[in-house]
């Protein structure tokens, strides 16, 4: 099959499959993953190769901003504490015990080559989780940090990445320098996407009246600002996400309602597409992947990718449950006014173990492991690079199908529990004498 006949077949297996899963109740980014590693053992299905900087530009300026445009300021900034905390310390923890695992556990992974496994599966994908819950009834507040979480941790993961790959190449590593250019990217990434919504603003109020040119530049946008934010070599991420909050902010007050739901519904059905492609090719890269390993280290990989899976789920419900501990203790000093910390920013022990079991791998993970470069700088092969891609489709495979099937569940008994005890509360006790 031609490369233009396979992304139609795709797509129309992407809309088959939605229909599917709406009436079998079965959580749809599982099904896609599934079905796309059976499509990739087809023996007449050529090979789709992933270009990272393609799946950056394509896929993360929409989906970013889709996300960002949506989400809702209050709960953002009610719960900014939890998604900066999620989104910066958690990414870069995940990266140190992830190497550290790794280096003692696979033979032959040198510190710089763990740091690079480890940076890869640092950064979560909220799309899945999102979509796996939909219809499940969870907190808004619960959803606001799961995206709000990664608009920001994918711009931690790829500079931890950045840093870690130029180690593994030869080069020094000074945590004065990376730390100087973790905040430039993000400082960079805020202005550029300031200024992108400040002019996109200005355009959009002058050609208010042509619905086809405000929607056009809606979608043109994402994409440019990320361009231009990776030119002058700031985080694209970054700078995407805060177009999108400053487009929020300027539908509302700005935009009639009939332009809100033209944009709205083209909008839902490009991020429709985009999260369909995104999960079929996370499986259907799995069979080429697999070529690339001895058949007797497939079974040892898999087994790796299963305990880096553990290490990062239990890391994220570590740094998860101790934040609900620190903001409880922050909402006891308000009373002495030493911090201000609303009640609607705490965390229950429902939502911290969602928000925990949340953490699945998807997207950015696949781009930056098969963006791995091929060569170091002398030539010689990358050490291990089959190996590091192959254990990172895997972990996002376990991820996405592991935690992703069980997570209905533990929403569901987590809603009964709550039921329970508001049942019990609202039951007068009798006393017998």
């Amino acid at each position: 099959m031609e490369n233009y006949t396979i992304i139609i077949f795709i797509l129309a297996i992407v809309i088959g499959l939605s229909a599917f899963a709406e009436k079998s109740k079965l959580p749809y980014p599982i099904l896609l993953v599934i079905v796309g590693v059976g499509i990739g053992f087809i023996p007449t299905m050529n090979e789709i190769e992933i270009n990272p900087e393609i799946i950056f530009l394509i896929f993360l300026p929409p989906l970013l901003y889709d996300a960002s445009f949506n989400i809702s300021p209050k709960h953002f900034k009610t719960n900014l504490s939890t998604i900066s905390t999620l989104a910066i310390p958690l990414v870069f923890l995940t990266t140190f015990w992830i190497a550290v695992v790794s280096h003692y556990m696979i033979p032959g992974m040198t510190w710089p080559l763990s740091f690079v496994l480890g940076a890869i599966l640092s950064a979560t994908d909220a799309v899945a989780a999102v979509n796996i819950t939909k219809g499940l009834g969870i907190p808004e507040k619960t959803l606001t940090i799961l995206e709000g979480e990664s608009l920001i941790n994918d711009a931690s993961a790829l500079v931890a990445y950045r840093f870690a790959v130029a180690t593994a190449m030869g080069s020094a590593f000074i945590i004065w320098k990376a730390a100087f250019q973790f905040v430039f990217l993000l400082g960079g990434g805020f202005l550029v996407g300031v200024v992108m919504g400040k002019i996109l603003g200005i355009i959009l109020r002058t050609v208010r009246n042509n619905i086809n040119v405000v929607v056009s530049f809606m979608l043109l946008m994402p994409f440019l600002t990320y361009l231009v934010a990776e030119h002058l070599h700031v985080s694209g991420v970054i700078a995407v996400v805060f177009l999108g909050l400053a487009m929020a902010r300027l539908s509302s007050k700005a935009f009639p309602d009939h332009l809100k739901n033209s944009s709205k519904s083209l909008w839902d059905v490009i991020i429709f597409l985009l999260n369909g492609l995104i999960f079929i090719l996370i499986g259907l890269n799995f069979r080429y992947v697999l070529e690339d390993i001895e058949n007797d280290m497939i079974l040892p990989y898999i087994g790796y990718a299963v305990v880096i899976t553990i290490v990062a789920l239990l890391t994220r419900m570590t740094r998860v449950f101790f934040q609900k501990k620190n903001l409880q203790k922050a909402f006891q000093s308000n009373k002495k006014g030493k911090r201000k910390i609303s009640e609607h920013a705490l965390l229950d022990f429902g939502n911290s173990l969602i928000i925990s079991w949340s953490g699945m791998r998807g997207i950015v993970s696949l781009a930056i492991a098969m963006g791995l470069p091929k060569f170091l700088e002398d030539g010689t092969p990358f050490p291990h690079r089959n190996a590091i891609i192959f254990i990172s489709i895997a972990t996002v495979l376990l991820t996405l199908i592991g935690q992703g099937l069980t997570l209905p569940w533990i929403v569901k008994k987590i809603k009964q529990i709550e039921e329970k005890k508001q049942l019990n509360q609202q039951t007068p006790k009798t006393n017998i004498d």
